[in-house]
């Protein structure tokens, strides 16, 4: 706890990215808008979704799959299966929950700090997934993709985080380009992870440093 405490001297807050941070849950994504789209001819491989995909927000994904359909279709037609895509990820998150314990424990041990999550996902599928984790109240604010009008790599949601928070210094964790793009340029400092199981010592490594990183 001593490392957690003389990091509230320089930091004010820690914000946290979801899909792929806090939660295994991109092949869970990739999943449910893979079966979604199917019906629309479009054969969504992991490999492009992984690549072109992750940390960019619904509205994005939707009119890369309308440029690279064969024949390219509408965005619109494509954005009719999205409340599909999102009953389809919520069965698969809530039948098998992607959070790890460990990041649960994290979370939860984490004080004198504000936390809060900048996600380019829908707040209608993290919010199940944080209230069956245990983990809702955990956070002081939350920005999914329904509160700003410009997404990662745009720092938008980043900023609105901050003044949610009235915060000058947070550190951001983060596990795409696009999302470190927006942190950078929001004008916060970044850890870079690969994975939740990263996260705790990742982010404690750095919070206990005695100065700025």
């Amino acid at each position: 706890m001593s490392e957690q405490k003389s990091v509230a001297g320089w930091y004010e807050a820690v914000f946290f990215d979801f899909d792929g941070v806090l939660a295994d849950t991109e092949p869970l994504h990739w999943e449910a808008w893979r079966d979604a789209v199917k019906p629309l001819g479009i054969e969504l491989t992991w490999d492009l979704y992984r690549s072109e995909l992750v940390g960019v927000s619904d509205r994005d994904l939707v009119r890369l799959l309308a440029r690279k359909a064969d024949p390219p279709l509408a965005p619109d037609l494509i954005w009719q299966r999205f409340p599909d895509k999102q009953r389809l990820f919520l069965a698969k998150a809530l039948a098998s929950p992607p959070i790890p314990a460990a990041t649960r424990e994290f979370i939860k041990a984490l004080q004198n700090i504000k936390l809060a999550i900048v996600t380019s996902t829908s707040i209608r599928e993290i919010a199940p997934v944080l209230e069956a984790a245990g983990l809702r109240h955990c956070f002081q604010t939350i920005v999914a993709s329904e509160d700003v009008t410009r997404h990662k790599p745009d720092p938008e949601p980043y900023l609105e985080a901050a003044r949610r928070l009235a915060v000058r210094r947070a550190l951001v964790v983060e596990d795409s380009d696009a999302g470190e793009t927006a942190a950078r340029q929001a004008g916060f400092d970044v850890v870079r992870v690969g994975s939740p199981a990263e996260v705790p010592e990742a982010v404690l490594r750095r919070l206990g440093d005695s100065g700025r990183p």
